[in-house]
């Protein structure tokens, strides 16, 4: 199976310039063809609440309510741009959340400044319920946040911590060493996961598959991290601006040639359905 660790579904487009297919282009129906086009059986729906895009988590709640058997919500809690944003009170926002969406995890989109929030008593809270609901956290954000994730991660071993794109290695604006000194660990957390998803990101030329400088970012993680903590995530439908849906597979399938034969089942789908089963690895 095939799981895509990646997605987004809106009812209508967030983004500029304006669409002429403003209420399919990212819509959960429009996605799923996309997924049986190239063979891809399930996907995480990262919601995210931003621009045009209050009722998120409730379009999110109704693509799975539809389709069960193929998406998996995962809820927006206080994102950066939220004005709840690091405000006293997040774990009972989750609690929240989860009482009425019942999801498989919970997304939080971080500043790319560190303020301490997730070592701090609020954010170990989130942790807490997280792990009491048996959700997976997943987080968007800068390096800088790489070292504190691995502290929570120790702390939390029940609790999955997927991290979005390269984790944010090929945006960072000191360059990719610096970014990878900040990410790259010999400590194995097993807990502590990446999506290799993004590759179109940091570069002046997006639409240049297959990617080569995220690929090699991408082989840095996979030989620090370890295939059984990478997740395939295509970013649909972000990446359709620079790469079809397609690309964004064949760039892991065909082009991360330093994943091995065996390995590559388990960073397209095996280490992702692990997850979702809520199957603790020691």
């Amino acid at each position: 199976m095939i799981i895509d660790g990646h997605t987004h579904v809106w009812p209508r487009w967030p983004y500029e310039p304006a669409v002429p297919d403003d209420s399919s282009r990212g819509s959960y129906e429009n996605l799923l063809h996309t997924m049986d086009a190239a063979g891809v059986q399930r996907a995480l729906l990262v919601n995210a609440r931003i621009t045009r895009s209050a009722d998120n988590n409730e379009y999110g709640a109704a693509a799975v309510a539809a389709h069960p058997d193929r998406f998996a919500q995962v809820v927006d809690l206080d994102g950066r741009w939220d004005p709840a944003y690091h405000t006293p009170g997040a774990a009972d926002r989750l609690r929240g959340l989860v009482e009425q969406f019942r999801p498989a995890g919970v997304s939080h989109y971080l500043a790319p400044e560190n303020d301490g929030w997730l070592r701090s008593r609020e954010g170990r809270a989130v942790f807490e319920v997280a792990a009491e609901a048996g959700l997976f956290v997943n987080f968007a954000c800068a390096p800088t946040w790489q070292a504190d994730l691995r502290a929570v991660a120790r702390e939390f071993p029940s609790v999955t911590i997927l991290v979005n794109h390269l984790a944010g290695v090929t945006l960072w604006p000191g360059g990719v060493e610096e970014a990878l000194e900040m990410t790259v660990s010999a400590e194995d957390l097993p807990n502590l996961m990446v999506k290799v998803s993004g590759f179109a990101y940091g570069t002046d030329r997006p639409w240049g598959y297959p990617n080569r400088q995220a690929l090699e970012v991408a082989r840095a993680l996979h030989d620090s991290w370890g295939p059984h903590r990478l997740v395939w995530g295509s970013d649909w439908p972000s990446v359709v601006a620079h790469l079809s849906y397609r690309q964004s597979l064949e760039i892991v399938r065909e082009h991360a040639t330093f994943i091995d034969s065996a390995a590559l089942p388990l960073v397209l789908g095996g280490n992702l359905s692990r997850v979702l089963s809520r199957e603790v690895v020691a």
